[in-house]
């Protein structure tokens, strides 16, 4: 896992790779998360210790989906920790995804504003667009490519941060994220598979900036993750 940006205060960036989880949900997911020891959900906090002994901690500041790679938080210190959480609670933070999509879409540039509802049951997360949640991101067209398949690179830059959001604006609108498995057109997600040989879901957190206080100052942090080469490839 790379670092991708760290500041004086204690905050940092790292670069998540696909498949990878932001955090283990049981002891038995350490060895596949973005760090291999004990994780407390309540306190949002890695911990383990350092080769002297000595206890070490880490607070983790946002989550992305396994599938999903890019940009993640994490902070040094408790109060920073909840400092950065408090940005983001007031929708603060400047987020910018990439997606690779089936589809042509038919504008180049729009704004997509739904009514979602989120709903969790058995340890799983799933958004419908039927629901009284408002949800809001700014969709823009990168290029369209017409080969073995009809697909599109897009930038997305949601406002709001409801879980799965990306994901089920675009499928509603009849662009399906290429290799979602959940919201995604399953027969297209074969024949890619099998045509590519890439199973990966094209989801990727490519910038995350934000501006914010402490210690009675301003502190700009911006982080950017690389977009996997195989998002920029026509097919």
């Amino acid at each position: 896992m790379r670092r991708l940006a760290v500041d004086a205060q204690g905050l940092a960036a790292f670069a998540k790779p696909e498949g990878v989880l932001s955090h283990p949900n049981a002891s038995q997911d350490e060895p596949r998360s973005l760090l291999t020891c004990r994780y407390d959900p309540a306190a949002q906090c890695f911990s383990w210790k350092a080769a002297d002994g000595a206890p070490r901690r880490l607070w983790l500041l946002n989550r992305l989906d396994s599938a999903t790679s890019g940009v993640i938080l994490v902070a040094a210190r408790e109060r920073l920790a909840e400092a950065i959480r408090a940005h983001f609670a007031r929708q603060q933070v400047q987020k910018v995804y990439y997606a690779r999509v089936f589809g042509h879409p038919l504008v180049a540039e729009e704004t997509w504003r739904d009514l979602l509802a989120v709903k969790k049951a058995q340890g799983r997360i799933r958004t419908e667009t039927t629901g009284n949640v408002p949800a809001e991101t700014r969709f823009q067209l990168v290029r369209h490519s017409q080969k073995a398949f009809s697909s599109a690179l897009v930038r997305l830059e949601p406002r709001t941060g409801r879980s799965h959001q990306l994901r089920v604006q675009c499928a509603k609108r009849q662009l399906p994220i290429v290799g979602d498995q959940t919201y995604g057109d399953f027969a297209l997600n074969r024949a890619f598979a099998k045509a590519t040989g890439i199973k990966r879901l094209f989801l990727h957190s490519h910038e995350t900036r934000f501006t914010y206080e402490w210690a009675g100052r301003k502190c700009a942090f911006r982080a950017v993750a690389p977009l996997p080469p195989e998002f920029e490839a026509g097919y």
